[in-house]
């Protein structure tokens, strides 16, 4: 299920910056998320069981006023994700990674995956893809992350910033 409103937008998954939340638990992380993408004209891909509901009804009721705005993929699993962004460079973002996505170079077609609040990205998906799996440093060490919604803006913005899409 896809929706935004205006469908001229629409140009090849590889010509676009992408973020993916894999099994979000938190309605409102999420909103804030989704509000984001509507903002930046990013797409917005929620991949695996949500922790709640995104019918019209649930949507109303949270007063989501702008998520006819945000271009909503659903996707049954991680497999699913990858199979509908051919072309596309997956970056898995998590705290245990060792690089820093500010020394990395973004491009168009890039994907964000962001795990869940609670429990991140499973552990066996980051092993495969350690090679492409960046954090965001946090120098008090005794934090242990950063709220969801903050981390996909941190990321998405420097990806922007980096390819010139932030032009007033």
């Amino acid at each position: 299920m896809t929706h935004a409103s205006d469908s001229s937008r629409v140009s090849p998954p590889s010509a676009r910056l992408h973020v993916a939340l894999v099994e979000p638990e938190i309605p409102p992380n999420t909103g804030n998320i989704a509000r984001l993408c509507a903002a930046t004209f990013t797409p917005l891909h929620l991949v695996g069981k949500l922790g709640f509901r995104t019918d019209d009804k649930a949507v109303r009721r949270a007063g989501l006023d702008y998520w006819t705005e945000v271009e909503i993929h659903y996707h049954l699993n991680i497999e699913a994700l990858y199979a509908s962004l051919p072309g596309c460079r997956f970056l898995y973002l998590t705290t245990k990674a060792e690089r820093s996505y500010a020394s990395f170079n973004f491009a168009r077609g890039d994907c964000f995956v962001f795990g869940s609040e609670t429990r991140g990205l499973p552990e066996d998906l980051l092993r495969h893809n350690w090679e492409r799996s960046l954090t965001i440093p946090m120098p008090n060490g005794r934090v242990r992350s950063l709220n969801l919604a903050t981390s996909v803006g941190i990321v998405l913005y420097e990806a922007l910033r980096q390819g010139g899409g932030l032009a007033l």
